[in-house]
């Protein structure tokens, strides 16, 4: 028996689009307006790990590790795991503490810089 557990140095999640369309869970997706101060719940697939002692950046996912640029640096508050219909899964809730608009380099790894 195989346990299998990922460390994700940033949380990536989903275009809001994918919710619209019906394919995703609200919480799997970023919200169309992000606000620096606001916290936001989220919902990954997988047992997964995340650091909760700083920041680290929010992505957008397409699936297949295809990843954005960081969109904003988020404080991951809470990380829990779960099953959902059979699946394990983590969910939580983040907090956001910039949100990005321009082309700067702002994370190297999980590092803010």
């Amino acid at each position: 028996m195989d346990i299998k557990i990922e460390f994700n140095p940033d949380l990536a999640l989903r275009s809001i689009e994918e919710f619209k369309a019906g394919r995703r869970k609200e919480d799997e997706c970023i919200p169309e307006k992000l606000e620096a101060g606001k916290e936001y719940p989220f919902l990954k697939e997988g047992q997964r790990n995340y650091w909760l002692e700083g920041e680290v950046p929010l992505l957008k996912t397409e699936g297949g590790e295809k990843l954005s640029a960081p969109l904003a640096s988020i404080k991951i508050l809470s990380a829990t795991h779960s099953q959902i219909g059979g699946k394990i899964c983590t969910m939580g809730a983040y907090k956001v503490v910039e949100v990005f608009g321009d082309d700067k380099v702002h994370f190297n790894s999980y590092a803010r810089t």
